[in-house]
């Protein structure tokens, strides 16, 4: 193939670029089917962008960051690979022009339900009966039959929005209950499998309709032997009447299989505070799980009184635990910058994208870090900056020194480039995303 005989299609094909992809593929095309077509001749697999923004550093006045400096790069990719970052060229004939666009790491979103979901169907307001989420359990068992029907389906028609909004990433719960059974896991499977290339996934068997209230545990053992990450669980005591008997269970079944841990807290009471203590106490005894437990949304610690959210939080540090939080806001503020003072692992996700329980997931993470910024008045120049890692995993272009850190030669192409200055402002202003490079595939 030389560089007149390939084509728009051809193109798109080789940069792994699907139909979401398109309108970027339209304003870069004529230079980068040049290049694509001299990689082709090469037998190589690789392009060039220029006109990439990277932060290079801060400018402060009288001590405090003002401003945050960037210059224009080019970045060559090759075999998934950030190859070289070197002076920008312009009038390079042979790269991929990046417009001015700011580089980032590419985002995660690391608390969501791809297995159930009403996005990329008809539209479903959500329906709340009474009995709390055990209503909503007897809800599921309802609907659950017809949505398994086309849950592969809306399964990737959800990854390519979470692409479209910068995330190339998820750690996705899926239901594990007598309902599902292993059918919602496997059909998941289909569709990462079908994203393998261009979006990657942990899984959390995740027990929605309790572990005992509706007897899961037959299938939580068979999900544990399968490809799957963490052990999920949910309010252990409204749920299944019992801390200690479920949490030993989700325990036991994370180390024999040498999963992590995921559960689902939203009980804000005395039997909230009891299910954290009693899980430090669990990852204390059993030091594998460090780093490898979580809970996610544990609105309790935005319950309890300062003097025991410092405690918990350090207790949480200590034992590796991380919060999963999805940033609610209306009256809950959860402690993220006392949970940061004490090196507790934040992340967050949207969670429900257009399903039964909610309806208001738009797909982006960078919404989140904005939400998170909003809430805890992060509004100067670096904390604006700082709240960045909330969307991409803790990555950072810049150190807290201003000493660029990311990108390197070497790096996986993993990256967004945002329309934006700086990262300070793509947080404030939820900037639009223009480009996802996953492995150096453009995929949108």
């Amino acid at each position: 193939m030389n560089k007149a005989e390939i084509s728009r299609k051809e193109f798109i094909r080789m940069s792994g670029l699907g139909l979401a992809g398109m309108a970027f593929a339209s304003g870069l095309l004529s230079s980068a089917e040049a290049f694509a077509g001299d990689t082709a001749n090469k037998g190589g697999k690789g392009y060039l962008l220029k006109n990439v923004r990277l932060e290079t550093g801060f400018v402060y006045e009288e001590g405090e960051v003002v401003h945050t400096k960037t210059e224009l790069f080019c970045i060559a990719i090759k075999d998934g690979k950030i190859k070289s970052i070197s002076a920008n060229k312009p009038n390079a004939a042979d790269a991929i022009d990046a417009k001015g666009w700011l580089m980032l790491p590419s985002f995660r979103d690391m608390h969501i339900h791809l297995d159930k979901t009403f996005y990329g169907g008809p539209w479903q307001a959500t329906r709340r009966g009474p009995g709390g989420v055990k209503g909503m359990i007897a809800l599921e068992q309802k609907i659950l039959p017809e949505m398994l029907k086309t849950s592969t389906h809306r399964a990737e028609k959800l990854i390519e929005l979470l692409q479209s909004k910068g995330s190339n990433f998820a750690r996705s719960h899926v239901n594990i209950e007598p309902t599902s059974k292993l059918q919602s896991l496997t059909n998941l499977q289909k569709a990462l499998e079908n994203r393998k290339n261009t979006f990657g996934a942990e899984l959390v068997a995740f027990p929605q309709h309790g572990v005992f209230y509706t007897d899961s545990v037959p299938w939580l053992k068979e999900a544990a032997k399968m490809d799957i990450d963490f052990i999920g669980g949910l309010d252990p005591y409204s749920i299944d009447g019992a801390i200690e008997k479920t949490i030993d269970f989700t325990v036991q079944l994370a180390l024999d299989h040498k999963k992590g841990i995921d559960i689902h807290l939203h009980e804000s009471g005395e039997s909230g505070l009891k299910t954290v203590e009693y899980l430090i106490k669990k990852v204390n005894e059993n030091p594998a799980l460090k780093h490898k437990t979580f809970l996610s949304h544990c609105f309790i610690l935005g319950r309890i009184d300062k003097v025991k959210q410092e405690e918990i939080a350090e207790q949480l540090g200590a034992a590796g635990i991380g919060i999963v939080s999805t940033i609610p806001f209306g009256g809950l503020i959860m402690p993220i910058p006392l949970l940061y003072k004490h090196q507790v692992n934040v992340m967050t996700g949207n969670d429900s994208i257009i399903d039964h329980w909610s309806t208001f997931g738009s797909g982006s993470v960078l919404e989140k870090a904005n939400t998170m910024a909003q809430l805890y008045g992060y509004s100067t120049e670096f904390l604006l900056s700082r709240s960045l890692k909330l969307a991409t995993g803790n990555i950072l272009p810049l150190d807290d020194k201003g000493v660029q850190q990311w990108p390197k030669a070497g790096d996986t192409a993993d990256l967004v480039l945002i329309d934006a200055s700086c990262s300070a402002e793509a947080v404030s202003r939820i900037s639009p995303v223009r480009s996802l490079i996953t492995k150096g595939e453009i995929v949108y």
